[in-house]
């Protein structure tokens, strides 16, 4: 049995439901809008988003069951994580998403917008129409943290001047709040102690911090991964392991490998070269360290809580976040 296989066990039914519930939430009396949404439901990911808020529910409630509030903010999530990678892609100017055409490669930028802007309404209706005002809430400051993530980090990227404590702050935004929301939604949508709720809430955004650091990781290895080596420094992105390198050089090098990102970044030997001054630099075992950290934080906040399937779930969650391979 495979690792997500593994996760998924003690929350199995809960998934199946919620794929028909997620289905029905996306509808729309516009035939190319669910000519659409049927594509997108049919090329769907590990849905890791609706597994946290189905685990941390279940290990929450008394009885280890959810309601239709946990099945609405799972619902939730992932119209709102869809949307998100809709309009990425369109702001990316991608064309592929796990290994299919992207909505906007196969019916334009216009129509993925407009996609990207339904599917967020939509979610943000499904909480309005049943009164999950406290949900709503949640949902909303993770909408906004990811905008404001996503262009801290353009801003930041014209200029090349991030320290770590600003990548921090744009991973928590841009990354970390949606897995933060997952696990704050799972716990309120079955608890009323708002102390359980933030710890939850907490434990999210650390595991999401030590996801977006696996990926940044991804861009120095040549592992068989979803994008290709060298494409965060192609797009002049600052990830950690680059940071931790232009920290603890001398000013020939930073100004050497600042000029590099900025007027050299689709060169592909210099490319290689920046690669290689990253690793020389140790940015690799730095950001792997700093990872780790993250990951025993999140372990910690789970120990505090009864033992259990759900639970044991959770840490394999966490530790699959590290040691994923793609």
């Amino acid at each position: 049995m495979n690792i997500t296989s593994q996760i998924k066990k003690p929350i199995q039914n809960e998934m199946e439901l919620f794929e028909k519930k997620f289905y029905e939430s996306m509808t729309s009396k516009v035939a190319l809008l669910n000519r659409i949404t049927y594509y997108i439901v049919n090329r769907k990911g590990k849905q890791m988003r609706p597994m946290f808020v189905f685990l941390v529910a279940k290990m929450l409630s008394e009885k280890g069951e959810v309601n239709e509030r946990t099945y609405r903010g799972a619902s939730v999530i992932e119209l709102i994580h869809t949307a998100t990678l809709v309009h990425d892609d369109v702001v990316d100017d991608s064309n592929r998403r796990r290994g299919f055409f992207s909505i906007n490669a196969l019916w334009k930028n216009k129509i993925a917008v407009l996609v990207g802007d339904y599917l967020l309404s939509k979610g943000l209706l499904l909480s309005i129409d049943h009164g999950d005002f406290d949900l709503l809430r949640i949902i909303s400051v993770a909408v906004r943290e990811m905008s404001e993530g996503e262009l801290l980090q353009i801003e930041k990227a014209r200029r090349l001047d991030i320290v770590e404590d600003v990548y921090y702050e744009i991973i928590r935004k841009k990354t970390a709040t949606l897995i933060a929301s997952c696990c704050a939604l799972g716990a309120k949508s079955v608890s009323e102690d708002e102390d359980q709720v933030e710890a939850m809430r907490k434990f999210g955004e650390l595991i999401g911090m030590a996801f977006q650091i696996k990926d940044d990781l991804f861009d120095y290895t040549d592992d068989a991964i979803g994008k290709p080596t060298g494409i965060d420094i192609k797009e002049q992105k600052m990830t950690l392991p680059l940071i931790h390198a232009l920290n603890n050089c001398s000013d020939k090098e930073k100004s050497w490998c600042i000029n590099s990102i900025k007027n050299h970044n689709k060169d592909k030997k210099r490319v290689k070269e920046v690669i290689q001054f990253v690793k020389d630099k140790n940015g690799l075992q730095y950001a792997e360290q700093k990872m780790m950290q993250f990951q025993q934080e999140a372990l910690e906040i789970l120990s505090n809580f009864p033992q259990s399937e759900f639970r044991d779930a959770l840490s394999l969650m966490v530790n699959y976040v590290i040691e994923r391979k793609k």
